[in-house]
């Protein structure tokens, strides 16, 4: 999408209506946001904690070893101004590097190297060390992370993933990020890796070989490290004139209450420097065969409000980084945003309907 010059503003929303292309009479409402890109010279300094899971299910070449060259690759890309320190978990955890400034590679690429894996998994407690030192050398001028590479098979110590959960959400306050990187299979823990990056103000990432390692650590780096917007949500109001139903796309796990929408209190995503966030939401017009039967004793709607020919009504909340007030994005999405068919429509759009089209059939999606 066409990215913003401003970095007070630094989402730029981008809108196609389109013909469904898996079911004949509804639509496609396209919503994109690109992220301010952050220019290399303008980016903070970084104080990075990398907590790498060292239990024996780590041991497969998918695992460990993966992990270790792909945060190779991410000493690859540190500055003098940066720092990095290292935390292993198994059975215990242990700090096996203090902070370091990022010209010292070769004694972190020496601390990495020393890694093998062994034991059980005690994650909690390796999370409370990641973050300790974090905190010991905070900087406010910095982004301020702990980076976790596990497969999430936390099986001592505080292995609940709402206790967990209940202790990044406590810790994301210090104003300390966590991203979340997920290693190997059949083991894997999703929903616990999930749960973590979306209360620690983080994102969540799977790595399962060197190419995207590499995507993910040396081409989306800034993505991947420097926040440009904190607790994003995005609202879109359909007009009952013009739709009688819609449906969101994925997100499952990232739905927010209507009325959590105006509430800065409440925690929602956190995007990185020149990144960009897509919807999809499926949509039944005003007169089309609905999904289901009409309601026999559903309430009466109000008539619609005179709005121009209005679909729907796009509304962009998020607070810049380190800041507790939210602001505000909005537009109207009408005719103008309308293509005939898929194949006129803009390429980010077709692009975006393939990749949600494969998702539905890999989800057996009627």
């Amino acid at each position: 999408y066409a990215r913003p010059a401003d970095r007070t503003r630094p989402f730029r929303p981008f809108v196609a209506v389109t013909p469904s292309p898996w079911s004949e009479g509804r639509q496609i409402v396209h919503i994109g946001l690109q992220g301010y890109d952050i220019p290399r010279a303008q980016q903070p300094p970084l104080n990075l904690v990398f907590l790498i899971d060292t239990s024996g299910s780590m041991s497969d070449e998918d695992r460990l070893p993966l992990a270790k060259k792909a945060l190779n690759l991410l000493i690859d890309q540190l500055r003098p101004q940066d720092r990095v320190a290292m935390v292993a978990y198994a059975g215990s955890a242990g700090a096996v590097l203090g902070s370091t400034g990022g010209d010292q590679k070769l004694k972190m690429r020496c601390a990495l190297g020393a890694l093998e894996s062994g034991g059980s998994t005690a994650g909690g407690a390796g999370l409370a060390l990641a973050y300790a030192l974090a905190q010991q050398n905070f900087d406010p001028r910095a982004v301020n992370r702990v980076i976790l590479m596990t497969d999430g098979d936390f099986n001592v110590g505080v292995a609940d993933p709402s206790k967990l959960k209940d202790f990044v959400a406590e810790k994301r306050r210090t104003g300390v990020y966590l991203s979340v990187y997920g290693f190997g299979g059949g083991n894997y823990n999703d929903a616990l890796m999930q749960a973590l990056a979306q209360n620690g103000n983080g994102t969540a990432g799977y790595v399962d070989t060197l190419n995207e390692a590499r995507k993910t650590f040396r081409d989306d780096f800034s993505g991947s490290l420097f926040p440009i917007a904190d607790d994003v949500k995005v609202q879109v109001e359909f007009n009952p004139a013009r739709v009688s139903e819609y449906r969101l796309i994925g997100y499952e796990t990232r739905l927010l209450n209507r009325e959590d929408f105006n509430n800065d209190q409440v925690d929602a995503g956190e995007v990185g420097s020149g990144t960009s966030v897509t919807a999809l939401y499926e949509i039944t017009p005003a007169g089309a065969k609905p999904s289901s039967d009409p309601l026999r004793y559903g309430a009466r709607r109000p008539a619609p409000v005179p709005t121009g020919g209005e679909l729907a009504y796009l509304k962009v909340r998020y607070k810049l980084p380190g800041q507790s007030a939210s602001r505000l994005i909005e537009r109207p999405i009408g005719s103008a945003d309308a293509y005939a068919s898929v194949e006129s429509a803009p390429e980010p759009t077709r692009w975006a309907l393939a990749v949600a089209g494969f998702g539905q059939k890999l989800r057996h999606d009627p």
